[in-house]
């Protein structure tokens, strides 16, 4: 029946033509939408992984729960030595102590509050690589009392390069201290809220400020986001619980969780609509050529077959066709993402971001699965109909058809 199903389908060579350009449409939009969406999820990923938040941090036990209302009150006080039994992992590529802190922030006409963070500038340079310098430069390991702003925040204070800023804040203890600091740089981030509050500086003027030898975090920076959870699970067997919480990117990222969601959703209602329109196309050329082909149908019950072999018959070439159209619309799909991926699609800022960014399709094996396996089964199921209504017409009334 296979060998039949062959011949039937290049000897409708109009029909047939028409049935693969569906299913390749279909599966060609399947494989760049997918592979659209996953490049977005990607970079926005990796732009949140590596602009402030690392792949692992590690807190003193209880902060998380806290909700970081008493941050002073869960300052790690031997980073150093957690920082020993951290350093031995393979797959590490940086690690850094953060010192967070608010305040206010003045340029001698105005204060403004902010969240501010002591750094080692070094380790932060790797793991904040997603963050553009605007004007000027980072940190170094030589700076003493210098300082970088947030693009909204040096803004708002009408501060640059070269300007001086000063950093009023309690300190552990509840007493008020203040110094100044020289503008260094002004960076943005993926998050213009952040940027809007935020500012850095090394981690000794931050401890001089506070007065602690304490911090709040250490953060880590793997070399594959895919070691995340084995990195935590070999963490939490070095690092005492009664001491140390360790929390993972994805945990931390709510904007991230909420984003990929709603693209899963959006990819999700794509995938129903294509399915849609290749259903009613497929069926719609289905319908004719079985239509047409009812006379011959007839003479090959009249020369035994049953309607049933009529019906496998007909899913079957359809079923043929299915799997070509997936397979040219797979290799459509393909040959477009690596063109369009070369050139690039210059993408607006996302929500609450001033960062514009080029957009790729990415090749998903499991994308382009789905797809393949969309096209032949919209295939079939499209066929179903025309086919069992093509098994049922009485035989005597077919024959009428082929003379």
């Amino acid at each position: 029946m296979i060998t039949l199903a062959l011949r039937n389908v290049l000897r409708q060579r109009m029909r047939t033509a028409l049935t693969l350009g569906a299913v390749a449409l279909g599966v060609a939009s399947l494989v760049l939408a997918g592979g659209y969406v996953e490049d977005a999820l990607v970079q926005l990923r990796e732009s949140t992984i590596k602009s402030r938040l690392g792949h692992l941090q590690i807190y003193k036990a209880g902060l998380y729960e806290s909700g970081g209302q008493r941050p002073f009150d869960y300052l790690i006080d031997d980073a150093k030595g957690a920082q020993k039994t951290i350093g031995g992992l393979p797959e590490l590529v940086a690690q850094a102590q953060r010192l967070s802190f608010s305040g206010l922030a003045s340029n001698g006409r105005g204060e403004l509050p902010i969240l501010g963070e002591g750094v080692e500038p070094e380790a932060e340079r790797r793991i904040g690589s997603s963050m553009t310098m605007l004007h000027g430069r980072r940190l170094a390991s030589s700076d003493r009392f210098a300082i970088v702003l947030g693009e909204g925040l040096a803004k708002a204070l009408k501060v640059g390069v070269g300007d001086s800023v000063n950093l009023l804040l309690n300190t552990r203890g509840g007493a008020m201290n203040t110094l100044d600091f020289e503008v260094v740089g002004v960076f943005r981030s993926m998050s213009r809220e952040y940027d809007a509050r935020a500012i850095q500086i090394p981690l000794s003027a931050a401890a001089e400020l506070v007065d602690t030898q304490g911090v709040n975090a250490i953060v880590l920076l793997l070399r594959d986001t895919a070691q995340t959870d084995r990195v935590r699970d070999a963490l939490t067997a070095r690092l005492p619980a009664n001491r140390y919480e360790i929390k993972t990117w994805l945990e931390l990222a709510d904007f991230y969780v909420s984003t990929k969601a709603f693209y899963e959703r959006q990819f999700a209602v794509l995938q129903g609509i294509i399915l849609v329109m290749v259903l009613l196309s497929v069926a719609n050329t289905v319908n004719m050529t079985l239509h047409e082909r009812t006379g011959e149908f007839g003479v090959m019950r009249a020369l035994g077959r049953r309607g049933a072999d009529v019906f496998r018959l007909a899913v079957l070439e359809t079923a043929i066709l299915g799997a070509i159209g997936s397979t040219l619309g797979v290799s459509i799909g393909v040959a477009l993402a690596l063109l369009i991926s070369a050139i690039g699609i210059p993408m607006p800022p996302g929500p609450g971001s001033e960062a514009e960014l080029i957009a790729t399709i990415r090749l998903v094996p499991s994308v382009i699965a789905v797809a393949f396996a969309v096209g032949i089964a919209g295939a079939v199921v499209a066929s179903l109909l025309p086919a069992r209504k093509a098994a049922r017409i009485p035989v005597v009334e077919a024959l009428r058809q082929a003379i």
